[in-house]
């Protein structure tokens, strides 16, 4: 069997031994005589692996106590509806900061909700960057500040937690959570879709601060009221279950790597060998400002855009597939999440300087 390098954006490659693990309890689970797709959700096999995949995610991410974890169905699309139903709590508007693609979904989702206040964007970049902190216009009478801290089509991420006051922070962490240490308590709420560094699509991950929930809109539906879902332990409704099962894996295959600083240290690795030799070739280029360049996800073009097909074919021909950007963007793009090793990334830059090479 070969196996690809898979730079897809989502869904994204996972680490081998969790999918060789999953392989061999697909039939029977740890002597269940069951798989985990087959069980129920309130049976004692499935609630301790829930129970285990919320308890690594808390230490993983050191969430505090007052913080509840909810594994819910509906992607980061989904929440860009539910956090406003949520999070309003009886205020009339929220502030949004502007940085790309995901970001402008989220404003226009949020606005069949409420007021949006798009307190800073970066469309006159291009969204080749962040906005300042100091350029925010911000209410101090909204009900939250959203942003989006990985924009998976731009490249673009925070790399600081911006400080918005004594308003809740409600991070969308979809293609960067668990990438490296965050400190939660600085936020409201953080959200993301599993399908990039925890597992199938599928689940959604919720961490949201206790005092937060509770006062959700009429028309919220109960499947995606915070305080329902908490109260029951995500299991308001049958939760997805296999893909937590997985998650929990991932958790347990993060830790043994030495957790989110060894994470880190490996992602920032990573993207330092990548954006190094972008930045030296006059045959590629990287659009997005240096101070916000992704660890997660890498924007590239190549100088003759004519090239583009040949490039893509040669670089499947390598087994590195999924590099295609996204249409919106064009080009290249390379997302190396936590399980893509380091020799992947390596062996897409000796391709790119052999395509160099051949073509510049």
């Amino acid at each position: 069997m070969t196996r690809v390098f898979n730079f897809s954006a989502g869904p994204a490659a996972l680490p081998e031994s969790v999918l060789r693990q999953a392989a061999d309890e697909m039939l029977d689970w740890q002597g269940s005589g069951m798989s985990v797709m087959e069980m129920s959700h309130r049976g004692k096999e499935f609630i301790a692996i829930h129970a285990e995949a919320e308890s690594l995610l808390r230490e993983l991410l050191g969430i505090p106590p007052n913080y509840k974890v909810l594994f819910m169905q509906g992607g980061a699309i989904g929440e860009n509806a539910i956090v406003p139903m949520n999070m309003l709590r009886g205020k009339t508007s929220a502030d949004y900061v502007d940085t790309g693609e995901w970001s402008k979904k989220s404003i226009k989702e949020a606005k069949k909700y409420g007021r949006i206040n798009v307190a800073a964007s970066s469309a006159d970049t291009g969204y080749t960057s962040i906005p300042a902190r100091q350029t925010w216009k911000l209410d101090p009478d909204a009900a939250y500040v959203h942003i989006c801290s990985n924009e998976t089509i731009g490249g673009v991420e925070y790399h600081f937690t911006p400080d918005v006051g004594a308003v809740p922070l409600v991070a969308d962490m979809s293609s960067d959570i668990l990438s490296r240490p965050v400190d939660v308590s600085k936020y409201g709420l953080i959200y993301g879709g599993a399908q990039k560094n925890i597992g199938p699509a599928g689940l959604t991950i919720v961490i949201v601060r206790d005092d937060l929930i509770g006062q959700a809109l009429p028309i919220t539906p109960s499947a995606f009221d915070y305080k329902q879902q908490a109260d029951n332990d995500s299991m308001l409704n049958t939760p997805p279950t296999y893909a937590i099962y997985i998650a929990g894996l991932v958790f347990r295959w993060i830790k043994a790597q030495g957790g989110l600083a060894a994470m880190e240290a490996h992602n920032r690795a990573k993207a330092a060998l990548l954006y190094d030799f972008l930045d030296t070739s006059g045959f590629y280029r990287c659009p997005v400002a240096r101070d916000c360049r992704s660890l997660m996800n890498v924007p590239f073009k190549l100088k003759d855009e004519g090239l583009d097909e040949a490039f893509l074919k040669g670089a499947k021909e390598r087994a590195m597939v999924q590099l295609k950007g996204h249409r919106s963007v064009g080009g290249m793009r390379a997302s190396i999440y936590n399980a893509m090793p380091l020799a992947g990334v390596q062996a897409l830059v000796a391709y790119m300087k052999d395509f160099e090479k051949a073509h510049g």
